[in-house]
């Protein structure tokens, strides 16, 4: 393995899988993992209406004590599933770039309802899109379910609509919020607080249906606020259709551009990327309108990509790539990898906050998080039996493994405290 396939393995990929076979040409392998057919796509999963099913049916006949709950059921079948995807993924770039997306329209399992329709929330928002434009992406996590419930959408009422007027309720601001704040321009945009409450009279209506026929999203007419409105000084009409306009110019706005930019290149680059980096990347989403397979490529092929490692792996990509590089058979890995996210400070599909987890690596260098990990990687080693630590750590690494790193794993005093020295050596670490 020379540095290059490494680095292409690592820094945009989910680890080395075991020995699986090394790719001939790194840039050829990353760029076509652009263009292949999401292989997740293709696997069985709950649909959003199974989810808002299962909801309702909780609702209306509540699970004996002591037994789960339908959703419940439903979301220990979808995160089994998903864990299985990043552990056993040939696209690992693709799946990469999955994750990226979700955390920055993070939903989160704090909203318990959430749990319902994450899986679906993958499958019909994120992933058909990851190659495609930014702004279909955007349309389609503002209209699913998963997130009209988390940020509080499915109930926001125009106050002089029909429903709002007869049921004295009123608007909700969270989705039209981080909308804003978070997904598209940011504050560097200048917008105002009343941009956001009319961003929140355009959002009215956005809700979602239990109930046949139509299951999913649902535009209610007598929620909405009647009338145009002003949205940082371009006027929308009223109705489902001032929505789409908004968000359709959202997307091209040269402030979401630069935030994105910014993201991906800290993600995948550097805690502080390099401005070169963000600027290339800013001139092709503006230049493409927002094309995310070209913006992808792009990052393949900026230098500062191909750089020393330098990012530290948070806790979820350390445990897959832990384990994908011990390559356990399915029945000898560790029980319930999500749960050992969550005492590693990053439990699966759980953000505390709609800002999604951090990801730079003051987040997750405390003396406590660093104990843990060892703490970890020592039980998982014992797992993994006679499994060569030396053989692990020149297949994981390669050539970005020193000399010095792999002889003391060659002379740890078993095989279980050699895989505990590679797995939380510095190099390991990082990606």
């Amino acid at each position: 393995m020379d540095t290059r396939t490494a680095q292409a393995m690592i820094r945009f990929g989910l680890g080395r899988r075991g020995a699986e076979p090394l790719p001939g040409d790194p840039d050829a392998w990353l760029a076509g993992q652009l263009v292949r057919p999401d292989p997740a796509l293709s696997l069985p999963g709950a649909s959003v209406a199974d989810g808002l099913a299962a909801i309702r049916a909780d609702r209306l006949t509540p699970a004996p004590p002591g037994e789960r709950s339908r959703v419940g059921l439903l979301y220990r079948a979808e995160s089994e599933a998903m864990l299985n995807q990043v552990l056993e993924s040939d696209t690992p770039f693709r799946e990469r770039l999955v994750w990226f997306w979700f955390n920055h329209f993070t939903v989160s399992l704090r909203r318990g309802q959430v749990a319902a329709v994450v899986g679906s929330y993958l499958r019909e928002a994120i992933r058909p899109h990851v190659s495609g434009r930014f702004g279909d992406m955007l349309l389609a996590v503002m209209r699913h379910p998963a997130m009209l419930l988390y940020l509080d959408n499915a109930q926001s009422v125009g106050p002089d609509s029909p429903a709002g007027r007869q049921q004295r309720r009123g608007l909700n601001e969270n989705l039209a919020r981080e909308c804003l704040e978070l997904h598209t321009v940011t504050p560097a945009a200048g917008y105002t607080q009343a941009d956001v409450t009319e961003f929140a009279r355009i959002l009215t209506g956005w809700s979602i249906s239990e109930v046949p026929p139509t299951i999913g999203f649902l535009f209610r007419p007598r929620a909405h606020q009647p009338g145009g409105k002003t949205l940082m000084g371009r006027v929308y009409p009223e109705g489902q259709e001032g929505g789409v306009q908004a968000l359709a110019w959202l997307a091209q706005h040269p402030a979401t551009h630069r935030n994105l930019a910014f993201k991906l290149a800290r993600h995948f680059v550097a805690d502080t990327p390099p401005p070169e980096a963000v600027n290339r990347l800013n001139a092709v989403l503006r230049d493409t309108q927002g094309d995310l397979h070209a913006v992808s490529l792009e990052l393949t092929r900026l230098q500062a990509a191909w750089q020393p490692l330098t990012k530290l792996r948070g806790p979820a990509d350390y445990v897959v790539a832990a384990l994908r590089a011990i390559d356990l058979p399915a029945d000898r890995r560790p029980p319930n990898p999500g749960g050992i996210m969550a005492v590693l400070g990053q439990p699966l599909l759980a953000a505390p906050l709609p800002n999604g987890w951090p990801d730079t690596a003051d987040a997750w260098t405390g003396p406590e998080a660093m104990m843990r990990r060892i703490d970890w990687a020592y039980g998982v080693s014992g797992r993994a039996g006679r499994v060569d630590p030396a053989e692990v750590a020149e297949n994981s690494l390669g050539p970005l493994l020193p000399a010095e790193t792999l002889e003391i794993v060659r002379r740890a005093g078993s095989r279980r405290d050699g895989m505990t020295l590679l797995l939380t050596s510095p190099e390991f670490m990082r990606r």
